[in-house]
């Protein structure tokens, strides 16, 4: 259907209605598993929107693992044991809740992927393989080589194609469609037509990322993961969470920029399957340094150990020209790394490297936010009919990720959302005339107005501007002063933000200066959050406040104020179950030197 209607002195454009019962927003891992469910529970009108080709999410650059506790190679493990790791990893901050929701039916999802036809690696006797990964008890990593999101997405792909489940493709959402209680929809466009379309849905699903590449290195393509989830659910009246806490990856990979060949590669991640499967850091001087920051779990310490390690050792003038020290596994044999590493194996060998032969060189990046929209226990925002999964979330992951559990929970947190909204929705929704009025047509005859707008400033170069600012003020080492420093350049960034010269709907500064508007709240949320967090936890480091504080055992709200502004609030942890309590008394710790 078309419509159109004068707002003001401007017309708003012709814009297509698409009603359908639940809108899912993101095309990746997540937002597959919670149609699926949906489907499997007898929802026949859902909806798949992705900004990308459904095989083609960001999902797929997931590669070591998902987590489980099979107890195929330790059969002393068990869910609450990975229940304890993660609240031990996120620095007790997580929510105890979801982090239960998650690790107790992760045996059962692995399985389920099993059946749908996942390529698992094997052991020699056919059972699902496990490795280790950074800061866990045991082997509870499922993998398929180094492509497990790859592999991962294509099997939940095909369960959703073999229910007939609807996706469509090369579609962005700039605002969703909600009156502050509840929602109705969203607004959007198809990135190749330029066609506008008004989405009128029973319920929405945000399953559309996080916000790392708010940073200039970081470890996703730029046009993906730049706070699209966690700003849209902020501009439709939910709250944010946790949004200081951001994953800096210790191994992307570090190039020298200036060389045509590698800076295309500059902060892409070296999956932590290469030290899962023995990779050792060393510095300039030949040293294996993790001996001096971590002797017992050596490389496969948390995330947020080995990264302040790494940029440590660099600040001291042990690193490597670009900026980074040596990740080496050439002392495995050459069989063992094609078969466990076949893609980073391939990425290495095209570049003129041979990972069985010589190392590779690495620093932090830009890597996961553990903060993203504020839900309840079956992934609901404050915002009736508005849910949120995956990366969009929060309250899984606490200060620091555990990895592999990013993966886990994209499928867990899909079946118990796609579970609740699938009881709640009945049919299509309909937007009110309100509504239209009032948020619909106007947001639509802004996007006209953005489309084609002669302005002073580039895109590109506000955008690096911004991602510059963020690593500069809000890195992986922190101060109240940079953080400072950070939120007014930020008001300056804003100000060129809304000067920038865009083309038509369908060219890329047009989707760029929409996902400008995207990093600029997320952006402003991880500096507020960062500079009232007056401690230091998991992956937020102050060097103003280097210790953690048992009074900081709270998360930090981001809402928007009832006259504009961002304001922030704090509200303390729950507690675990006596299981997991129980689990955690025990102490289990990872020995690193049982691997070598």
């Amino acid at each position: 259907m078309d419509s159109s209607q004068n707002v003001g002195d401007r017309e708003a454009p012709e814009y297509n209605t698409v009603d359908v019962s639940v809108l899912v927003v993101g095309a990746g891992a997540a937002g597959a598993r919670a149609a699926i469910e949906l489907a499997e529970q007898g929802v026949d009108d859902v909806l798949v929107l992705g900004k990308r080709g459904h095989g083609d999410a960001h999902t797929t650059w997931a590669r070591g693992g998902i987590n489980g506790a099979l107890g195929t190679r330790d059969p002393e493990d068990d869910w609450t044991i990975h229940a304890a790791d993660t609240l031990n990893e996120g620095h007790f901050v997580n929510d105890p809740g979801k982090v239960e929701t998650v690790t107790e039916q992760m045996p059962a999802r692995l399985r389920e992927l099993e059946e749908w036809g996942m390529d698992y690696s094997r052991t020699d006797d056919g059972e699902i393989d496990q490795r280790y990964f950074g800061a866990q008890s045991y082997r509870r990593t499922a993998f398929a080589g180094d492509h497990t999101g790859e592999s991962l997405l294509d099997t939940l792909v095909d369960r959703a194609q073999d229910l007939d489940i609807p996706y469509r493709e090369n579609v962005m959402i700039t605002k969703l469609v909600a009156d502050g209680d509840r929602a109705y929809g969203a607004v959007g466009f198809d990135m190749d037509t330029g066609e506008f379309v008004v989405f009128n849905a029973g319920a929405v699903v945000l399953a559309a990322g996080g916000y790392a590449a708010i940073y200039n290195r970081h470890t996703s393509r730029d046009d993906e993961n730049n706070g699209d989830g966690p700003a849209l659910a902020y501009d439709a009246g939910a709250s944010l969470m946790d949004m200081e806490f951001v994953q800096f990856h210790p191994t992307g990979m570090a190039v020298d920029e200036s060389d045509p060949e590698w800076e295309p590669w500059s902060g892409r991640l070296v999956t932590e399957a290469v030290r899962g499967e023995g990779g050792r850091l060393y510095n300039t001087e030949g040293e294996r340094f993790m001996e001096r920051y971590s002797p017992d779990q050596m490389e496969l310490d948390a995330r947020d150990v080995v990264a302040r390690a790494i940029a440590n050792e660099v600040s001291e003038g042990r690193g490597t020209d670009n900026g980074g020290v040596y990740l080496d596994i050439s002392h495995r044999d050459a069989g063992f790394i094609r078969e466990r590493l076949p893609r980073m194996h391939e990425r290495f060998r095209d570049l003129g490297v041979d990972l069985a032969e010589e190392p590779v060189e690495v620093a932090p990046t830009a890597h996961y936010g553990m903060g993203g929209v504020a839900v309840d226990d079956h992934g609901e925002t404050d915002v009736r009919n508005l849910f949120a999964i995956g990366e969009t979330m929060a309250g899984v992951h606490g200060a620091n990720r555990l990895g592999g559990n990013s993966l886990a929970e994209t499928v867990a947190y899909g079946v118990v959302t796609g579970g609740r909204v699938a009881d709640r929705v009945d049919g299509p929704g309909a937007v009110p005339d309100r509504v239209v009025e009032d948020l619909v047509e106007p947001h639509l005859s802004g996007l006209t107005a953005l489309a084609d707008s002669d302005g002073t400033y580039d895109v590109d170069t506000v955008t690096a501007d911004l991602r510059a600012s963020l690593w500069d003020h809000a890195g992986i080492l922190r101060d109240d002063a940079a953080l400072a420093a950070g939120l007014s350049t930020l008001e300056e960034i804003r100000e060129k933000a809304s000067d920038v010269a865009v083309g038509p709907v369908t060219s890329q500064s047009f989707e760029y200066a929409i996902d400008l508007g995207f990093m600029l709240t997320s952006a402003e949320a991880v500096l507020r959050g960062a500079r009232e967090r007056t401690e230091s936890r998991g992956a937020h480091h102050r060097t103003d406040h280097p210790e953690t504080d048992a009074a900081w055992q709270h998360n930090i709200y981001d809402d928007r104020a009832d006259i504009g502004g961002m304001t922030t609030r704090t509200e303390p942890v729950a507690t675990p179950s006596e299981a997991v309590q129980a689990a955690l008394d025990a102490g289990h710790e990872l020995d690193y030197h049982q691997l070598e």
